[in-house]
């Protein structure tokens, strides 16, 4: 047993037989004493932060029920011993005070001096010593967890258990009432802050506007978005892209990479962002140097280089790691880099995954999951992170032989659970000779084609968003739908009529 003094009051822990108790009895009695002293106004002031369970004497607790009870029915009753009984019996309680020393209890609660304005107070007091508690009951059982370490696991995975136990807590703490909610109940409210809160699209821009328009406006929180592919296409770049151009805007971007290490990715990354310079560098000569056989080359991109040596974006390579890793690796980013608010929700920011796979065949045989079950259980996982830390995750996929002519769900290699936990698919693809002949060889090589999009419009039937990939600089630029430029032709073709002269 340890004891410590706080004031008038004392915090015990008992350790033994799985048995603790973190407790303050004098704050909880004066919690109660408000309550019953002050009513309405005082119950509604620390409503919001206890409940029965953050009591720790069971007469405190039912106390605390009973009182509930009456002002939730009837906010004008008076609140004494007799009212108190009366809903101990209507809340099947009333043996509770059979006792003398109950019922003595009671009348000292109720006589227990107490200012109004020390009530949140005490209050905030007794719910920290409750969220005490059960910290202490999560990591009693992460204890017993770790008693199943073989020694065959790696560091990060080992340290990965006490992370998630710590950070799992936070959802732990925010699930406190599952009670359903009228549907419209505060739709006036959210749609005047709608009106007083405007903005130009509601998630984070991709730099991609059309992308982001059938999507439906961009990057949403606690989303995944997943963009398929076949393999060499180019879909990395994709991600390196709409990373580079997310990070531009002070947004911190976390870039999972399976395959590249950060040296391939900062090749790519320099000649992308110097494609719109004077004296732009291919991959090719920043790799091997050559950008500085021209001094006017080499300055302009080492200027570049100093112009993007702080924009918030991180690089990882995760290749070959347990995707338990992958997971701690992320939570440990937002808790360091990005910040977590008081609900434990994530500030803004956007994790790149590339891409979703295997990491290795010692994955399957620790298990007797098939390969599209262990592809669905990732995807659930990656919903399940987004929706916690209300973050928008890009991943990328690769498309099975399919995706080489279809362009449907039925091309997605893996689980049909990444299409029902996606908000949205879609495919991205080298366009065929007659779509760049019909397009016009200036509208792009690779197409983007939206396939669902739960919160966005799509695109109408066959329609694509064009993409000219500049393979040479990584460099991708969006280009018009399909439908426009039809519609383009059709204007052309009816103002060359009206030309005509009859």
């Amino acid at each position: 047993m340890e004891v410590w003094k706080d004031g008038n009051a004392i915090l015990v822990v008992v350790k033994g037989d799985n048995l603790m108790i973190l407790s303050d009895p004098a704050a909880e009695r004066a919690v109660l004493a408000g309550v019953c002293k002050y009513g309405t106004e005082a119950y509604y002031d620390v409503a919001d932060i206890i409940n029965e369970n953050t009591f720790t004497v069971d007469s405190n607790s039912v106390i605390y029920s009973c009182v509930k009870r009456l002002i939730e029915q009837d906010d004008t009753r008076i609140i004494d011993i007799a009212s108190v009984l009366s809903s101990a019996k209507e809340i099947g309680l009333d043996t509770f005070f059979a006792s003398n020393n109950e019922l003595s209890h009671l009348g000292a609660v109720l006589k227990f001096p107490v200012a109004f304005q020390n009530i949140r107070k005490f209050g905030a007091k007794i719910r920290k010593l409750q969220i005490a508690r059960m910290m202490y009951d999560q990591l009693e059982e992460t204890k017993v967890k770790y008693l199943d370490i073989k020694g065959d696991e790696p560091i990060s995975h080992i340290l990965g258990m006490a992370e998630e136990s710590i950070f799992d807590f936070t959802a732990l703490l925010n699930d406190q009432d599952d009670a359903p909610e009228l549907l419209f109940g505060d739709l006036d409210e959210y749609l005047i802050d709608r009106a007083e809160n405007r903005v130009d699209q509601i998630g984070i821009p991709t730099g991609f506007k059309k992308y982001d328009f059938a999507i439906g406006g961009g990057l949403r929180k606690g989303t995944v978005n997943v963009i398929g592919a076949r393999t060499k296409v180019g879909k990395s770049l994709i991600g390196l892209n709409m990373g580079f151009d997310i990070a531009k805007r002070g947004i911190p971007v976390l870039y999972l990479d399976t395959e590249m290490t950060k040296k391939d990715q900062q090749n790519r990354g320099g000649a992308m962002s110097s494609f719109n310079n004077h004296a732009k560098s291919s991959i090719n000569e920043i790799e091997t140097g050559k950008f500085a056989d021209n001094p006017f080359q080499k300055n302009s991109i080492l200027e570049l280089a100093k112009d993007l040596k702080n924009i918030p974006y991180y690089h990882k390579n995760i290749g070959g790691r347990a995707f338990e890793d992958q997971v701690s690796i992320m939570r440990r980013w937002l808790a360091k880099t990005v910040g977590l608010n008081a609900e434990g929700k994530a500030n803004d920011c956007v994790i790149v995954y590339d891409y979703l796979k295997l990491m290795e065949a010692s994955e399957l045989a620790k298990t007797d999951l098939k390969e599209f079950q262990l592809l669905g259980f990732m995807m659930t996982s990656l919903h399940n992170f987004a929706l916690r830390y209300e973050i928008p995750i890009l991943s990328f996929i690769q498309l099975n032989r399919d995706g080489i002519t279809k362009e449907s769900t039925d091309a997605a290699s893996g689980s049909d659970r990444i299409m029902w936990l996606c908000s949205n698919f879609t495919i991205y693809k080298e366009k065929s000779d007659e779509e760049i002949a019909q397009d016009g060889i200036s509208n792009g090589n690779r197409k983007l084609v939206p396939i669902i999009s739960r919160h966005g419009e799509g695109l109408s039937g066959g329609d694509y968003i064009n993409v000219m990939m500049q393979g040479a600089y990584a460099k991708l630029i969006e280009g018009p739908t399909a439908q426009e430029l039809a519609n383009s032709r059709i204007e052309d073709e009816v103002n060359d009529e009206e030309d005509i002269a009859f």
